[in-house]
C-alpha cells in the first residue's frame, strides 16, 4: 500500500524554497525552526531523496527540489482556487479579495483602481496590503494575494509562477508652490537646472529614468531630499522645499490636494504600471475587473 503524501511536509518544503532559509520559513509559518528542520528530514526520508543543498547560510534547491517545487506550486494554487470558489458560492460569506500595492504606487491611482472592486456582485471584503516589491511577490507566491499593483513588471528570471498584465503608461508632471512655478514655467525643463529638487527613493523605477533624462537634457537639479514615501515628498514640496514630480495621471489630484502648481510636463520619461497575477489568462472576477478598470483609467487620461 502506497503511503499518503503528507501535505504539511510539502508546505514546509515550499516555504523553505520560497524564503531561502529555515529561519525565515519558520517565521512565515509561525512555527519553530526545529519543527521545520525535523519535518523536512522526515519528508526527504519519505521521498528517498535530498531536496536542498546548503550554500553558506542559505538552502538552495537541487534538481529534484526544483521538480518537487513545480508540483507544490500547482497543488497550492489549486487549493487556493478551490477555497476561493467555495467562498464565492456561499452567498452568506463575503468574497475576500486580497490585493497588494507596492509602496511606490501613487495612493490616488491605487484608490481609483481598487474602488471598482466594490462593484462586484454580492458582499465583498477588500484586503489591501501595501509593501515593497519583493515582500509582496513573496506573499503572492504563498497564495496570500490575488493581485499586485506595481510600477515594474515581474522579471523573467524570478522563480514565481505569475504573469504581467500591463495597465497603462503616462508621462511626468513637475510641481512647485505657485510663485516658484511661475518663475520656472517659461524655460521648462532648462529652468530646473540647479534648482532644489525632491527626488523619489530607490524603490521606484522613476528615479533611474528621471536621472537618465536629466543627463540627456544636461539638466542637473540640486537634489535636497530623497523620499520612499511619496506623500511625505509631496508635503515637503507643498512647503516650498523644492520641485517634485509625479505621474501625470494624478496631476489634478496633486494640484488640488497640495495646493501646488504645474511647472511643466514631459512624456520623454514614461511611468508604466502593471498588475501581477498568478493567472496568464485572467479568470478571477476581481482581478479581471480591476485590470479592465485600470486600462480604462489610463485610456481616459490619454484621450484628454
Amino acid at each position: 500500500m502506497v503511503q499518503q503524501l503528507n501535505y504539511n511536509h510539502l508546505r514546509y518544503f515550499y516555504a523553505i524554497a520560497k524564503e531561502g532559509s529555515i529561519a525565515k520559513a519558520a517565521e512565515t509559518l509561525h512555527v519553530s525552526p526545529q519543527t521545520i528542520s525535523g519535518q523536512i528530514s522526515v519528508f526527504e526520508d519519505y521521498l528517498g531523496v535530498q531536496l536542498f543543498e546548503r550554500k553558506g547560510k542559505r538552502l538552495v534547491m537541487n534538481e529534484t527540489g526544483h521538480l518537487v517545487f513545480s508540483y507544490a506550486e500547482d497543488i497550492f494554487a489549486l487549493g487556493a482556487e478551490l477555497q476561493q470558489t467555495i467562498n464565492s458560492r456561499d452567498a452568506s460569506q463575503p468574497f475576500i479579495f486580497n490585493v497588494g500595492v507596492t509602496d511606490v504606487i501613487p495612493k490616488m491611482l491605487a484608490v481609483n483602481i481598487l474602488k471598482n472592486a466594490f462593484t462586484l456582485e454580492g458582499p465583498i471584503k477588500l484586503v489591501c496590503r501595501e509593501g515593497d516589491y519583493d515582500s509582496l511577490l513573496s506573499e503572492l507566491a504563498l497564495n496570500r494575494l490575488d493581485l499586485i499593483l506595481s510600477d515594474r513588471p515581474l522579471a523573467p528570471n524570478v522563480p514565481i509562477r505569475a504573469y504581467n498584465h500591463p495597465l497603462g503608461e503616462c508621462g511626468l508632471s513637475f510641481y512647485a508652490d505657485g510663485r516658484t512655478a511661475r518663475k520656472l514655467r517659461n524655460r521648462f525643463p532648462e529652468s530646473l537646472h540647479q534648482r532644489p529638487f525632491l527626488m523619489c527613493g530607490d524603490k521606484s523605477n522613476q528615479k533611474v529614468n528621471l536621472n537618465s533624462w536629466f543627463d540627456q537634457q544636461q539638466i542637473y537639479p540640486e537634489v535636497v531630499g530623497e523620499f520612499d514615501d511619496s506623500a511625505m515628498l509631496k508635503y515637503f514640496g507643498q512647503s516650498g522645499y523644492g520641485v517634485f514630480c509625479t505621474p501625470s495621471i494624478i496631476e489634478q489630484h496633486v494640484t488640488r490636494q497640495y495646493g501646488v502648481s504645474v511647472i511643466g510636463r514631459t512624456e520623454q520619461v514614461m511611468e508604466r504600471f502593471y498588475a501581477i497575477s498568478p493567472e496568464r489568462k485572467l479568470v478571477h472576477p476581481g482581478v479581471k475587473l480591476l485590470v479592465d478598470a485600470a486600462k480604462e483609467i489610463f485610456a481616459r487620461e490619454k484621450s484628454n
